[in-house]
Formats: structure tokens, C-alpha cells, sequence
């Protein structure tokens, strides 16, 4: 399997618009970083098109901006939702409640980004959807937290 380099240059152009949105709500960066997490497939179906290659270009993009939104340090966290949304929602409360991630991007699967939908309004926090097609997200569990990025079914 090769690298979807296609795939990865449109993470880069998600991460460059998850930096904007950064910027935006630097404020509340409480503890003076903005952490955007990358959270998708990195171990199964969906790893060659998202994946680590997404997490490496949304860093890609942060050091293109300087490393820094609002003149905040910009970290980027990556993890791998497994394609089950128990496993995406638990990853994204832990990163909102202890691990200070501000905005989460990438969540390739309607299950998982559905579900973390869900907690990114219980908290206000933002999440940035770029695969997950499911029009529930832009339907009936349309967010003012979420941003979804690309197509919908």
C-alpha cells in the first residue's frame, strides 16, 4: 500500500484551516498552547488516505505557520480512533478534560465523528470533520461546534 499523497496535501490544507480556527479561539488556550489533535484510522482500511500521514502533515502545517496561532505555541497530538466511535469518544474526552487538546480534526468515520460530535458540544470545543460523509452531521446533529470539511451523502 502506498502513501495517498493526494489524501495527505488536503489534510495539509485542513491543518492550515485548523490553525485559522486556532487563531480565532487562542484566547481559550488556558494554559497558553494551542494543541489541535488529530484523531482517524491510523492501524486499519482508512490508514494509507488519513492516518499518521495526516498527523505528520497537520505538523507540516503548524511549522508552516511559524509554530504558533495568535502568538501561542502550536502542538499537534495523533491518535488512533480504531474505527469504533466508544474508543473515539473516549480519546476526545480525555483530550478535552486533561490533556488540554482545543480543537480535534480529521475523524474519517461517520460513527466515530457522530460521536464525537456529541462531546465536542457538551464541552465547547470545535471539531473539524474532513471524511466522515454522514448527513446526520449537517442534519438532525448539526453542531455549532463542527465544522464538516468535505462531502456529506
Amino acid at each position: 500500500m502506498g502513501h495517498n499523497h493526494l489524501g495527505h496535501a488536503a489534510i495539509w490544507r485542513f491543518a492550515a484551516g485548523a490553525l485559522t480556527l486556532a487563531s480565532v479561539t487562542a484566547a481559550d488556550a488556558g494554559d497558553g498552547i494551542v494543541r489541535i489533535g488529530v484523531l482517524n484510522d491510523q492501524s486499519s482500511v482508512f490508514a494509507d488516505s488519513t492516518g499518521p500521514g495526516s498527523v505528520l502533515s497537520a505538523r507540516m502545517a503548524a511549522e508552516d505557520f511559524g509554530g504558533n496561532a495568535a502568538g501561542l505555541p502550536v502542538e499537534v497530538v495523533g491518535a488512533d480512533h480504531l474505527n469504533k466511535p466508544d474508543v473515539g469518544a473516549e480519546i476526545a474526552r480525555r483530550w478535552f478534560d486533561l490533556d488540554k487538546v482545543d480543537v480535534i480534526a480529521d475523524l474519517g468515520n461517520s460513527a466515530v465523528a457522530l460521536a464525537v460530535n456529541e462531546i465536542a458540544r457538551e464541552k465547547n470545543k470545535a471539531i473539524l470533520v474532513s471524511a466522515g460523509g454522514t448527513t446526520t452531521l449537517t442534519g438532525k446533529s448539526c453542531s455549532p461546534n463542527t465544522v464538516h470539511w468535505t462531502y456529506d451523502t
